[in-house]
């Protein structure tokens, strides 16, 4: 295979059949180029529905309340259910092994400042497991703990954005910033790849917030992540489980949509799980039916190849070239065409994806793009199928005798 001469013979036949060895080099690269850009583009709507559920956890639950529409067991439409610590507690308890992570929340906006620099921003008042569930990354210091929700102790985690607009050049950490009069100590930045907005926000402990805003233990929202060893069928009746038992426990109709109310992502992930595997499905087949064309495309060439070069095949006999010789320089040449046309296939679908993508964010498809190792996999394929469509004719033009392959038209 390294022999000099033969790769020399190689270029020159290929050189020889310009139009032969594009016409292959074409099919190959051809079906690479659609295999990337199809996957390219499947990928990018992952990518999509990533980013769509990827600012908080994927098997979270938020407990909402508000007003009854309903009249039911003789109290009055138009109620205000308002959820207090001993409701946190009671799910807390009760939902044992099937909660994860658990918090409450409190929203407030506050006006902040530090020295000279002030801005408006909102604040949430929560638990230490908040962090899970909003995905929340330290950048420097640490996040509310339990000893701040026993103590009460006044302490804020701000975003890095926040860290920016007040306090400009140096570092928040340590410092006390002036919430609406009130100083607090912040103790961590944090980021959020939820964007500018999420790493405006102030996170304080629940248990300081309702002793300083209202003096009472009144919470505005109860969120928790269930086991993620639950199935989507058993995270939704989990879901639909609790959200029965709030309504019996605040004497709501069952069929009040808006007084409490529970919102699933195992609904979204669910969907999103089934739209995705049914569009990898589709783009698998279409994939592999892009390659297949190829290998049958790359097969006929190669039979067609063998055919034209009979009589040469003869000669080559006929001047003591041995079977195993003249079956080498068609593979070789066959493999080595189908490499580079492989490859150049590749560097043009991924330029495509490259040049369009940007473009292809109205269209909800976000950062598409291929895995080169899954390309190279079909490129290899190709180089397969089409070194066996070459070996089998070839072998048996191989055994043709020369004085047949020279009468052969």
């Amino acid at each position: 295979m390294f022999d000099l001469d033969l790769w020399r013979e190689i270029f020159q036949s290929i050189n020889k059949n310009r139009t032969r060895s594009l016409l292959s080099g074409f099919t190959v690269a051809f079906a690479i180029l659609l295999f990337t850009i199809l996957f390219g583009i499947a990928n990018g709507l992952k990518n999509t529905f990533a980013e769509a559920f990827g600012d908080d956890a994927n098997n979270s639950i938020f407990i909402r309340s508000g007003n009854t529409t309903k009249a039911h067991k003789g109290l009055q439409a138009g109620r205000r259910i308002q959820f207090k610590n001993e409701d946190f507690d009671y799910i807390k308890d009760d939902s044992g092994n099937k909660v994860e992570f658990i918090t409450a929340r409190i929203y407030r906006n506050a006006t902040a400042s530090y020295k000279n620099e002030q801005n408006n921003y909102s604040l949430r008042a929560v638990h230490p497991d908040h962090q899970f569930l909003e995905k929340t990354k330290i950048k420097d210091g640490r996040y509310i703990n339990q000893n701040d929700i026993t103590n009460k102790t006044k302490v804020v985690v701000i975003g890095k954005k926040i860290e920016e607009e007040l306090f400009l050049r140096t570092t928040a950490l340590g410092k006390y910033i002036n919430l609406s009069g009130i100083p607090y100590k912040v103790v961590g930045t944090f980021t959020d790849d939820g964007g500018d907005w999420e790493e405006r926000l102030i996170y304080m402990p629940i248990s300081t917030a309702q002793h300083i805003y209202g003096n009472n233990d009144y919470i505005d929202q109860i969120n928790l992540t269930y086991n993620p060893e639950m199935n989507h069928d058993e995270a939704l009746s989990f879901g639909f489980s609790l959200e029965r038992k709030l309504k019996e426990r605040f004497s709501v109709a069952r069929n009040d949509q808006r007084a409490i109310r529970v919102g699933n992502m195992a609904e979204g992930t669910k969907a999103v799980s089934q739209m995705t595997t049914g569009l990898t499905f589709i783009i698998l087949v279409i994939g592999f039916g892009t390659l297949i064309a190829g290998i049958v495309g790359i097969s006929n060439i190669m039979i067609f190849i063998v055919k034209e070069r009979t009589k040469e095949i003869g000669i080559r006999k006929a001047l003591g070239a041995s079977p195993r010789s003249i079956v080498s320089i068609i593979l070789i040449e066959s493999i080595l065409i189908t490499a580079i046309a492989g490859y150049v296939g590749l560097l043009i679908g991924m330029g495509v994806i490259e040049a369009i993508g940007p473009s292809l964010k109205e269209y909800f498809i976000k950062d598409p793009g291929v895995s080169r190792s899954l390309v190279i996999g079909a490129t290899i394929t190709l180089i397969i199928a089409g070194s066996i469509a070459g070996y089998l004719p070839a072998k048996k033009a191989s055994k043709i005798k020369p004085i047949v392959a020279l009468r052969n038209d």
